[in-house]
Order: C-alpha cells, then structure tokens, then sequence
C-alpha cells in the first residue's frame, strides 16, 4: 500500500529523526512511502486528486490543512482525519470544544480588537496569541492594560486566555494510540526546539488524554498541559507532534500508521 506524507519545510532541510524512523519502519512491513511539500508544488484544486491510499498530514501550515481538505473532499483517507486537524488547529474552536466536554481548559475570548480585552485585566493576567498559531509563535503574558497596549502585533483574530499559573514548566503529552508518553520543559519562544525531559505519566494525565482523544477523534497527537493547583489544564492541541524528548517512539507511530489503513487498498 502506498503511504505519502505532507510534510513542512525545516531548517535545516533534514528529516526529522523520529519521522526518518517511521517511514523505514513502514518500509520494511512493505508500504511504498512517500512525502512532499505542498508549499514547494503548484497544485490545481479541482483536479488534486488522491494518489495515495493513506496521507499522513504531519505539516501544521494552512496549504498542507487546505490540501489535506481538497483531498478529504474527493474520499482521501488521512490520518489525521481532517475535520479533526482543522478543529484542533484552531484554538477558538479547540478550546469551545474541550471546556464543552468538561475538560479543564482556560476561558477564553476571540477578538479582533486587543483594547476590547483591557476589562479582563481587572481579574487577573492573560494569555494573548493567534488563533492558529503554532511553536510558540507570539504568544503573550499580559498584566496590566499598558502592558496590553504595547504589544507587538498579533495576527488576527487574537485568542484572549485566562492565564493559568503553574509550576514553571509545560508538561508535554504525546499520544499515539494508547501510548501516552510525556516530556516536562519550560515553556518560551525557543523551547519547541528542546527535547525536555522524559517524566512518568499519572493516571489523572492519561485519563485527559483519553478525553482529549475522544473530543478530536485524534489519534497521533500532542497535548499541552499545566499542571495548575487546581490540576492538569490544557492549554494546547497539536496534531502529529514531533515527539521530541521521546525514545523510541517510531513503532507505536508506524503501529498507528499501520492499524488506519485501509483494509482494501483502492489505489495499489
């Protein structure tokens, strides 16, 4: 069976280790694998159709959402699904959803207009970044409406996020099927490209990740969590994470891969 991954540009322009692992894992249970840029192609939407029996959507950039879309369209099996990328992406929908299923999440607003979030100041701090941002990408903490004011801009619309105080560092939760691993870290505009450390998973923070799971219907996937006075809080929702901090992590990702594929390929 034929397995294509859309992918996103790094730089460097070297493969990511665990992916590198996935796909010769992949290989060698018989899959022909491949892998392309959306962005490094011209792609005509309306005749964009699969080629692949299963695409692994491992990009978080809006081509490679918008193409895995154009190919759900025409009957593209994806993992993951995209309707379920498409609501995690975007944390105004993320968020609706997981305090709906009673999942600890921040409360959080949408504006367009940051000054219209000045009265949310007077019960505590917030969080400000966009509402598909990724890595860390101007998020935010704000104190005090001059503090507001003075912000660099924030692609719009910008999410307003009660600020959920913790220990200092994100715990880090990755998921691939029933396997739940974690990292701790602290959390700045660098740390995306930091391993973190392995750290044992409790059952509080495994049983919200089977929540999480259900919410999506995710099934490789990354969770964001502070662990509050009050307990675990999410804060984030990424698809396809890079694992990062994590050994051997490739065959329960391949497992995954492997268990989503159709049973009867319709392209061979």
């Amino acid at each position: 069976m034929k397995i294509t991954f859309l992918l996103t540009r790094r730089v460097p322009d070297v493969p990511s280790p665990v992916l590198r692992k996935v796909c010769a894992l992949l290989t060698r249970r018989g899959h022909l694998v491949d892998g392309w840029v959306p962005e490094d192609r011209l792609l005509r939407t309306d005749t964009l159709m699969p080629e692949a029996d299963l695409y692994v959507l491992k990009s978080h950039t809006e081509a490679a959402l918008s193409v895995a879309g154009v190919l759900h369209d025409h009957g593209a099996v994806l993992l993951n699904s995209f309707p379920a990328c498409m609501f995690a992406q975007d944390k105004i929908t993320a968020t609706a959803r997981l305090r709906a299923a009673g999942v600890a999440a921040p409360a959080t607003w949408v504006t367009g207009d940051l000054s219209r979030a000045e009265e949310l100041l007077e019960v505590g701090p917030l969080i400000v970044k966009p509402h598909r941002g990724h890595r860390g990408a101007h998020v935010h903490l704000v104190r005090t409406p001059a503090e507001l004011a003075d912000l660099p801009p924030v692609p719009a619309p910008a999410v307003v996020q009660r600020y959920v105080p913790g220990p200092g560092e994100d715990l880090k939760v990755y998921v691939a099927g029933e396997q739940v691993f974690a990292v701790r870290k602290p959390f700045d505009v660098e740390s995306f490209t930091r391993p973190g450390r392995p750290v044992a998973v409790s059952r509080e923070v495994r049983d919200l990740a089977a929540k999480v799971r259900s919410v999506f219907g995710l099934d490789l996937f990354g969770v964001d969590v502070i662990e509050s006075p009050d307990g675990p809080v999410v804060v984030d929702v990424n698809y396809f994470p890079g694992y990062k901090g994590i050994r051997d992590t490739a065959t329960p990702i391949a497992d995954v891969i492997t268990a989503y594929m159709p049973t009867e390929a319709a392209v061979s």
